[in-house]
């Protein structure tokens, strides 16, 4: 039985004010507006919802039973479009992305924080993964989104260009060739390098090699740069990598790669024509940050 919405909130205004001129103000209703509302559901009903004296209006045990489940019914509906009108304003809801770890491990912290502070009642998945793993779930639609670098062909990905991130050569800041503003790649060749396996940006780094006919020590690939960023220390070699990982800190020294310069574009990559939940959308807003150097650190 299909019962207007209208009908059903001026038989609770009634039954809770025990009244059906505090009903009709309430409503701002007219009078007789209000007790035919009233009289239409109880002819639609079959029963009679109240017993109507001139002193007072009273709820029959048939009028009581629809109070009951109309409240229950209205506080349920309240509930959902509560929830509906927060989680368009982002107040609540879920978000879950991709993010290189590169990203993950330099910028993304103080993103997160800012989020967190602005829309405390999202609740965020984060999977640090490599390009081809991120894009991968991008396509899956695992997560929203990704943050990583712009792939070499988008296909079905769209990508949001966040900001250029040059690759940089990591040294000790007492590496004889340290004082220098830039250095060659054709420089780089002639001492020991350290790269990152399995990425877009080695792959990117093994062709400019090739393409300057270049044939480095290349005998130490590490996976995470924090790994490659203490090997560095040691001495073991000079490290390269993307210009957003370098370690804020005045015991290393960072050159950025000249001849050829090389870098790569970190983006914002969804599926084509994928529409961003109110949480994602703003968070990707909030993305510029991402373009923001974090401050240095002494040691």
């Amino acid at each position: 039985m299909k019962i207007n919405f209208k009908v059903l909130s001026t038989f609770l205004a009634v039954a809770e004010n025990g009244s059906f001129r505090k009903a009709a103000e309430q409503m701002n209703l007219s009078l007789p507006a209000v007790s035919m509302q009233v009289k239409q559901l109880e002819a639609r009903l079959g029963v009679a919802l109240f017993q109507r004296t001139t002193r007072k209006v009273e709820l029959t045990r048939e009028g009581e039973q629809l109070m009951i489940s109309a409240r229950k019914a209205m506080a349920e509906l309240d509930a959902a479009l509560m929830g509906i009108e927060q989680a368009a304003n982002a107040q609540q809801g879920h978000l879950a992305f991709a993010c290189v770890p590169t990203i993950a491990g330099t910028r993304l912290p103080a993103l997160l924080t800012e989020f967190a502070r602005r829309y405390p009642g999202v609740s965020v998945r984060v999977r640090e993964l490599t390009q081809p793993e991120l894009l991968e779930a991008v396509r899956r639609r695992e997560v929203d989104f990704g943050i990583g670098p712009q792939p070499e062909k988008a296909g079905e990905l769209h990508c949001q260009p966040l900001f250029d991130d040059a690759y940089m050569a990591l040294m000790p800041a007492g590496h004889p060739i340290a004082s220098k503003s830039g250095i060659s790649l054709r420089e780089l060749a002639r001492v020991p390098l350290l790269t990152l396996g399995r990425s877009q940006f080695q792959r990117q780094l093994l062709q400019a090699l090739r393409d300057e006919g270049l044939t480095p020590d290349l005998n130490y690939e590490f996976t995470h740069v924090s790994t490659m960023v203490a090997m560095v220390r040691s001495g073991l070699g000079v490290g390269i990598l993307p210009g957003v990982a370098v370690p804020g800190t005045r015991s290393l020294k960072a050159l950025r790669i000249v001849r050829p310069a090389m870098s790569r574009t970190l983006a914002i990559i969804t599926i084509r024509g994928h529409s961003l939940s109110p949480a994602a959308a703003r968070f990707v807003d909030m993305c510029d940050l991402l373009g923001q150097p974090r401050p240095k650190r002494v040691g």
